[in-house]
């Protein structure tokens, strides 16, 4: 158990903070889950419509330092070339 303030204060920002990474984590998986999906199903149209939200929420997951900067670049351009080869 912390002792002093500082440390009972560190505990409940670090609780917070993993709160916010654990949604921003799960909506960047879902929503690639959801391009990757309608891929699979040869639904161009749908992919297409859902990649801007799937960029968004891997941009954010990287902003917060949820996801490294390239490992989120390279997810958008795995997700791009795909829909490009349907």
């Amino acid at each position: 158990m912390a002792n002093t303030s500082s440390a009972k204060k560190a505990i409940r920002v670090s609780a917070r903070k993993k709160i916010i990474n654990l949604r921003k984590n799960r909506q960047y998986k879902e929503d690639r889950k959801g391009v990757v999906k309608a891929i699979a199903n040869k639904d161009k149209a749908e992919a297409e419509k859902l990649l801007p939200q799937a960029f968004k929420s891997i941009d954010k997951a990287a902003k917060g330092g949820v996801l490294h900067k390239n490992t989120a670049n390279r997810y958008k351009a795995q997700l791009a070339k795909m829909i490009k080869s349907l």
